[in-house]
């Protein structure tokens, strides 16, 4: 059965569920996924006892006095309080009590969020018992050594203050490394300048693609081993937010089969031949910036006449990226974001550039017809906008239209709208992505349909 069979919004602000009346004449297929049942407490606790690969926490433990734990932040789903509790007991067992554990939120480049939701993320154990401290990206960073690539890793200065360093992650579709998760959580406790670095030396894998030889997943890969992320856990959500699945251990020997489980279990098909698409961006819905970022996917591989709906509750407001600004970019976001990269250059390395960029100025300038990349995508592919349905009020007003989306605060005013663009059809054969964040497509007839 399909989890609670009911769409939800808000997520780390209520989790709510969202009910959608959808016109007589809308034939309507929700596209669930298929997972597994939600875990109970026994199952976490198994899960941690018994690691995928390499030696229990127990036996890392041992002599250890200062652990940090890093988990990532509200821009990823990942249910971290129910796994907490029994992490620090294994770490309790072990001599080591809450008070001396570090917790640190990757925030990686992303904008602060507020510290109730962090807290309420962490669980009420934890906030209660342990350090509690978010990343800054822009402070406080120390350089670990310099990856094959070339890259100098500059980390949060609480990273060494630990003798044994855990994660808490999921593993979630991902356009520049193709799934999230693994040792992609060390990237969020990098030094901005790093973060960018890392984004732009590597090309995007593309959305869901396993990816797992490319070079930017070899360099994080890299970096974890810098920073020492010896004890992973991995946690798989379904499209309640609740968790379905829990590995833990070296997460260099178990990421390949949590990417291969998250493909199979959010495989969903293409919307092609649907008059209008929805997709809900819970839960990954926090801001305006992700919901963009990471719930549109199915909105760009619909067909050029179908209507398109974006749903989310942008509880935190527009929110932020530090690398890809999509929504308001600071005043020369650009020019300042590449004299970080360059202030990471060794003098040589900054010479040879300058000689490059000389080089390339001297040569003859020849016009170029534009990319494909540069003509806007609604232009190019589709006839009709986005429609942003704003599911709560929970914080400030958004911009009304934001990287070809159109935000409205009713369902009736999304309707009307599509109903416009459909013109006078009998019968309206609507798609809907529960969790359009989590949802790989895939040219597979039938998969995901419920």
């Amino acid at each position: 059965m399909p989890p609670g069979n009911q769409l939800r919004t808000a997520a780390w602000y209520g989790d709510q569920p969202l009910e959608l009346q959808f016109p007589g004449d809308w034939d309507v297929t929700v596209l669930w996924p298929h997972t597994p049942p939600p875990l109970s407490s026994d199952d976490i606790l198994e899960a941690l006892a018994r690691p995928a690969a390499g030696p229990p926490l127990a036996a890392l433990c041992s002599g250890k006095s200062r652990p940090l734990v890093i988990v990532d932040d509200l821009n990823r789903p990942t249910p971290v309080g129910c796994v907490m509790p029994f992490l620090l007991r294994q770490l309790g067992d072990a001599g080591i009590p809450a008070r001396d554990v570090t917790i640190l939120m990757a925030r990686g480049s992303h904008g602060a969020p507020r510290r109730e939701a962090m807290l309420r993320k962490i669980g009420p154990e934890a906030a209660a018992n342990c350090r509690f401290v978010l990343h800054d990206p822009s402070h406080d960073t120390v350089n670990v050594g310099t990856t094959s690539f070339g890259t100098p890793v500059y980390v949060n200065r609480a990273v060494l203050a630990a003798d044994l360093v855990i994660g808490i992650g999921g593993v979630y579709p991902n356009h520049t490394a193709g799934f999230g998760g693994g040792s992609k959580l060390a990237l969020g406790v990098l030094d901005l300048r790093v973060i960018s670095q890392l984004h732009h030396r590597h090309d995007s894998c593309g959305w869901g693609s396993p990816a797992l030889e490319a070079a930017f997943r070899r360099e994080l890969d890299e970096i974890a081993q810098l920073i020492a992320l010896r004890f992973l856990v991995t946690v798989h959500v379904n499209a309640d937010r609740a968790p379905i699945r829990v590995r833990c251990g070296d997460h260099r020997v178990y990421y390949r089969e949590e990417v291969a489980f998250a493909r199979e279990a959010f495989c969903a098909p293409l919307p092609d031949g649907a008059d209008v698409v929805i997709a809900n961006a819970f839960p990954n819905d926090l801001s305006l910036t992700f919901a963009l970022m990471k719930g549109d996917y199915p909105l760009r591989r619909c067909g050029a006449d179908a209507s398109r709906v974006l749903l989310a509750s942008c509880s935190e407001g527009v929110g932020s990226h530090g690398v890809y600004p999509i929504v308001r970019a600071p005043w020369l976001h650009e020019r300042r974001d590449r004299l970080r990269r360059l202030s990471l250059l060794t003098a040589r390395e900054l010479a040879g550039k300058l000689v490059g960029r000389a080089r390339r100025l001297l040569r003859p300038r020849r016009s170029a017809a534009p990319r494909p990349d540069d003509v806007p995508q609604a232009s190019r592919q589709h006839r009709h906008p986005i429609w942003l349905y704003r599911t709560t009020q929970l914080s400030g007003r958004l911009p009304s239209t934001a990287r070809g989306a159109h935000v409205v605060p009713t369902w009736a005013e999304v309707v009307t709208a599509v109903r416009q663009e459909q013109g006078c059809r009998e019968r309206i054969r609507v798609l809907v992505y529960p969790c359009a964040p989590l949802q790989i497509l895939e040219d597979r007839q039938g998969m995901g349909v419920a």
